[in-house]
């Protein structure tokens, strides 16, 4: 059997607005290998959304994020941390 790891995003909501992607990779660095980290920046006002994305580099690694991060409470927010959905197509 061909044992191989996919990466797995997360997706990371009710973020505090002054939180940086630094600080977000350095949380979620503690569970496992983070390949990327993305807080989505408004493109008026330049600044976070409130949410973000984290992709690790296997899906037992997510999986342990979502178990111990979902909930958490991050500067008087409780986060939400779940499996990324697909983005879905353009329509033309």
């Amino acid at each position: 059997m061909i044992n191989f790891f996919m990466s797995k995003k997360l997706f990371v909501g009710n973020l505090p607005f002054s939180l940086t992607n630094e600080k977000l990779e350095e949380i979620f660095s503690a569970i496992g290998k983070v390949l990327s980290v993305n807080i989505v920046i408004d493109r008026m006002t330049q600044r976070s959304r409130g949410f973000g994305f984290v992709e690790y580099e296997t899906d037992e690694d997510a999986q342990n994020a979502i178990a111990q991060l979902n909930g958490n409470d991050m500067d008087g927010r409780q986060i939400v941390v779940k499996e990324a959905l697909p983005r879905p197509e353009s329509v033309k």
